[in-house]
């Protein structure tokens, strides 16, 4: 079974001896070591990072004020940094590790009656990173690897009206949390793939 470290800005501490939580904004590069540094405690070693946090902030690039700009990127992207930064020497001292980033196919696929200009930025950046470092840290045996969502139903959407984003998917339906676990399940038994942007959009990528 797994044993994972579970982050958020809200979280109850765990009991469970094979569950760990911190609390705080995983975009501050403090909170970012602590994931890691938990595992390590806990644990004894890191397999496998899952960079999942995000906000979704859309907006015309001429209203974004820059507050709102820093906020997204902290979180977006400072947090993959940042804590890839921390996992990667324990992955290397034991020989080896998974990094997952979780994007979305609006990076390479955007939408004239969307404008994320913000989530292009903040999770195109982590698509980039991934491919750079597949080859960085390939002679490590450290693979790195994204998976890249259609609409997926999260807390995320807020008060979206989910029904019309069933729209964006050739499926007609909207992703649910097991497809992005399957996802993460096969790229952990897939050793032998690196650098890959793996879709989970109901099909939205191959329609373009």
């Amino acid at each position: 079974g797994w044993r994972a470290v579970g982050n958020a800005r809200t979280i109850a501490p765990s009991d469970d001896p094979d569950y760990a939580t911190v609390a705080g904004d995983v975009g501050d590069p403090t909170i970012a070591r602590k994931v890691v540094e938990t595992a390590i405690e806990r644990f004894g070693r890191v397999d496998t990072l899952i960079n999942n946090a995000g906000i979704w902030r859309p907006g015309r690039i001429e209203d974004i004020p820059e507050s709102l700009y820093r906020e997204v990127m902290r979180t977006n992207l400072d947090s993959v940094f940042f804590a890839t930064q921390a996992a990667v020497p324990a992955m290397k001292k034991q020989g080896g590790g998974h990094i997952v980033q979780i994007s979305t196919s609006l990076v390479e696929h955007a939408l004239q009656t969307v404008p994320a200009v913000l989530a292009s930025l903040s999770k195109g950046a982590g698509v980039a990173a991934t491919r750079g470092l597949a080859m960085e840290l390939a002679s490590s045996n450290i693979r790195v690897n994204t998976i890249s969502l259609g609409i997926v139903v999260t807390p995320l959407h807020g008060g979206a009206n989910l029904e019309e984003l069933r729209s964006f998917s050739p499926l007609n339906r909207n992703g649910q949390i097991k497809d992005v676990v399957r996802a993460i399940n096969y790229l952990e038994d897939a050793d032998y793939v690196t650098g890959e942007i793996h879709y989970v959009d109901g099909g939205r990528t191959a329609g373009h």
